[in-house]
């Protein structure tokens, strides 16, 4: 019949502080690996939030997906673009293969499930809701019920990239304890098979306090009163993992699981910048201070490219025939994309050396391309480095962002945790590099539910 499966999500927990460097901080977590297993969870390309967790949950590639990011084309317009959201994903995720076999999920916090729709069970929608003012539960009727557990839920931190550090710490741990509050009303009080929650939490602090705990960041400040933050979130979050876990069946099997890992940002290129330098972008009357991409005056018929910024890059083609004011032939389309690929793979640092960054065809990638893909998908330094969008930047390289201050970026791995609460774990040991495919067939198979062969993953256990 299965058994009941509790997924914990920790976006961006990476496998170096998660394993290594905190494990002897966190006895919860701790206790899990020693009892269970554990790996490397090699995120999807991009590695980032949106699309990774749908991702996971429905073991499909980002353009299987038609999902590259948090926004995406809507079509070839220079200003179509769409907020990914729950109506977007087309395939089922777990949750909905297991409604089908008639088991019960309750679903907390995960990315793009807002707006809520309906599951066999209870839906609380993620960080990307509007507000708590809108329906943000399945059942609707649930809202209230979370609102009073919580003492008023909370969706984001808000105001993630600021300079009031005192201020966020405080954001970021009144959000997590308010998400936990309400993860444990749902635990005693609502009849599930299958439970998954993901916190936010986590990637907000990494994003603001990055620099307080390694040394080699660039911004690092011996003796902040900020050195112990990350550590000391960890610390915390371990307490709510445990009392979670308490409430839980002594047969559930649990999964620590994230999206992706994190690394110091050692800064930024300015995309659009040596786009324009490199002679790909144009416009009509370039700034002088920092401005957004899209709110320049892009002279369309003499622009062969241009770029989003984020924590990767995305370049698109000004196509004749394609795009409204194209001016690349089809003919020629592939040896631009070359010559840029070339070009980005050249770009140096401040002081001249190689950064060593990529570009990557999609086609080359993906199984499949769906939607409106970027032309090429760029990681700059290996994502050491982020994608700056704005122009009047004053230069190619930066160490400020033009969303706010942000300390770090995503990175390749996540973690991966498997145990039993009753010791009688299917896996165990180190299981080294795994893939993020095979978290939601590992789930079905845990669950004793059939999983569908077009699945990219396999299941870990047998």
């Amino acid at each position: 019949m299965g058994r009941k499966v509790l997924v914990v999500g920790l976006d961006s927990a990476p496998p170096r502080l998660v394993f290594d460097v905190y494990r002897s901080e966190m006895p919860t977590l701790s206790g899990l690996v020693a009892r269970g297993a554990h790996g490397r969870l090699l995120s999807t390309n991009p590695p980032i939030t949106v699309p990774a967790w749908t991702a996971m949950m429905a073991s499909k590639d980002p353009g299987q997906l038609g999902c590259y990011g948090f926004r995406n084309r809507r079509d070839h317009s220079y200003d179509g673009y769409a907020f990914a959201n729950s109506t977007q994903v087309t395939t089922p995720r777990v949750w909905d293969l297991l409604g089908r076999g008639g088991k019960r999920s309750i679903v907390l916090g995960v990315p793009q499930t807002y707006p809520p729709r309906p599951i066999v069970g209870d839906m609380v929608t993620c960080f990307l809701t509007p507000s708590t003012k809108v329906a943000y539960t399945y059942p609707e009727a649930l809202k209230v019920e979370v609102e009073a557990a919580a003492g008023g839920y909370v969706l984001d931190v808000d105001d993630f990239r600021t300079a009031d550090k005192r201020a966020l710490l405080e954001r970021i741990h009144a959000k997590t304890r308010k998400h936990w509050a309400a993860a444990r009303h749902l635990a005693r009080t609502h009849p599930w098979d299958f439970f998954m929650l993901v916190e936010m939490g986590l990637d907000r602090l990494h994003h603001g306090f990055w620099s307080f705990m390694d040394r080699e960041h660039h911004r690092y400040e011996p003796g902040s009163p900020f050195a112990t933050a990350i550590r000391d979130y960890y610390r915390y979050l371990d307490g709510e993992l445990a009392s979670l876990l308490e409430l839980m069946p002594r047969d559930t099997i649990v999964l620590v699981v994230s999206d992706h890992g994190v690394k110091r940002m050692d800064g930024g290129i300015c995309f659009n910048e040596w786009l324009i330098r490199a002679g790909y972008l144009t416009l009509h009357d370039p700034p002088t201070t920092p401005t957004p991409i899209g709110q320049a005056t892009i002279d369309w018929t003499r622009t062969k490219a241009w770029g989003d910024g984020g924590y990767y890059g995305r370049c698109f083609l000004n196509v004749k025939g394609r795009e409204p004011e194209g001016v690349v032939d089809p003919a020629d389309y592939e040896r631009v994309r070359d010559d840029l690929i070339a070009g980005i793979a050249a770009i140096a640092d401040p002081h001249g050396r190689p950064l060593g960054s990529r570009a990557y065809r999609p086609e080359e990638i993906y199984r499949e391309v769906r939607g409106v893909a970027p032309d090429l998908i760029v990681y700059f330094g290996d994502l050491a480095w982020r994608s700056v969008g704005a122009v009047g930047m004053g230069g190619i390289h930066t160490f400020e962002n033009d969303t706010g201050p942000d300390e770090a970026n995503h990175d390749w791995f996540g973690i991966f945790v498997l145990a039993a609460l009753d010791g009688a774990s299917p896996l165990a040991g180190d299981l080294g590099e795994l893939s993020i495919y095979d978290v939601a067939p590992t789930i079905l198979r845990l669950c004793g539910e059939p999983i569908p062969a077009d699945m990219v993953g396999a299941p870990l256990v047998a």
